[in-house]
């Protein structure tokens, strides 16, 4: 598949977050440090001693010559034109050079050992991403939209780990790494894309794209991958929700008429314009849940639930709160209900209602 997309011009791979380390060139640059610091420390011992070695040339250790047996000494390569002849220079050859040796080869195998697996590592954990994930949330587009819909999902208790990021800039995936979600870079109009996003397992589907074309293509594409999944999406132009429905959505929200519902209701009722924000803002005031009938609710009218009812769901069909039909309640009904997040402070202009159950 990547092969595929490769020949297409269209690059994707799969970035999982990772945790925040130094770039390369600091990495590098700490390790040259820590080696400098230990070929230091070695000359220091050798020229302390100098007494105790001897040189062929001319049998005496300066500074220079000190610099030189340190150098061939930590690298193994040992001349043999530089010895230690005393005792007290064999003893602290063997108690304080060979660990400094010892050290200085694990800071350069290391570093050569970190850039030969990272690869492997890498490989590693996306196989390991891969079995893992499943019944998971992809997400394709990450702006606004997709942004304000994630908090939505997090706010509920879903983990960043079940999230899954699809988007073809590679800046915006790498934001989504940086907050946590693994991300996924190539253009979701492309099945081998959203394959890499697993979507085939996914539970639901988030589609908040750009463009109203796109995201009709990648309804389509997602639901001939996917059939059981749920699929959101938005659409920028009302005239377009039904084509989404069409290729595939389950609910199609219109951005652009439901922006300006809520601006035209804000002018009219300042109040109720700023009970509606709070109602779609998950986590904070009023929130709009969706739960099932408790056993001590069946055979009550909606009105006689500790909650405010707005809508019954039952099977496929979603009666208002005041349609006869809704009561009395089923144990197999689900109640869309205004509750307060306990938290957070009551509104003055709404009277207070009953904590969830």
């Amino acid at each position: 598949m990547a092969r595929r997309a490769e020949e297409h011009g269209v690059p994707t791979r799969v970035m999982l977050p990772r945790r925040v380390v130094d770039g390369p060139a600091r990495q590098v640059a700490k390790r040259l440090m820590m080696a400098l610091m230990v070929l230091a420390a070695t000359v220091l011992i050798v020229w302390v001693d100098r007494g105790g070695y001897h040189d062929a040339a001319d049998g005496k250790v300066d500074l220079l010559d000190a610099v030189y047996y340190a150098t061939v000494t930590l690298s193994t390569t040992g001349y043999g034109d530089i010895t230690p002849y005393s005792d007290g220079a064999r003893l602290i050859n063997v108690v304080l050079v060979t660990p400094l040796r010892v050290l200085f080869l694990i800071i350069l195998v290391g570093t050569t050992l970190e850039v030969l697996t990272e690869r492997t590592r890498e490989d590693f954990r996306l196989k390991r991403w891969r079995t893992n994930l499943r019944d998971h949330t992809v997400v394709v587009g990450f702006g606004t939209k997709g942004r304000s819909a994630i908090q939505t999902l997090c706010a509920t208790g879903l983990k960043k780990e079940q999230i899954v990021v699809v988007d073809p800039a590679s800046k915006v995936i790498e934001i989504a790494n940086a907050e946590g979600f693994t991300g996924v870079l190539g253009d979701a109009t492309r099945s081998d894309v959203l394959l890499r996003a697993e979507l085939q397992k996914a539970r639901q589907i988030i589609i908040a794209t750009q463009r109203d074309d796109t995201a009709v293509l990648v309804a389509l594409t997602a639901r001939q991958l996917n059939r059981g999944a749920k699929i959101v999406a938005a659409v920028r132009e009302e005239e377009n929700a039904p084509l989404l429905r069409q290729s595939g959505a389950d609910a199609v929200i219109t951005s652009a008429s439901a922006a300006g519902r809520l601006l035209g209701l804000s002018v009219l009722s300042p109040s109720a314009g700023t009970v509606m924000e709070d109602l779609i803002q998950q986590g904070s005031g009023l929130d709009l849940v969706e739960r099932p009938v408790i056993k001590a609710e069946v055979g009550k009218n909606v009105r006689e639930t500790d909650d405010l009812v707005v809508s019954v769901l039952r099977g496929h069909r979603l009666l208002g709160y005041d349609d006869p039909v809704a009561s009395p309640l089923q144990l197999t009904d689900r109640l869309i209900t205004i509750v307060r997040v306990t938290n957070a402070p009551p509104m003055s202009h709404t009277p207070p209602t009953a904590p969830r159950p």
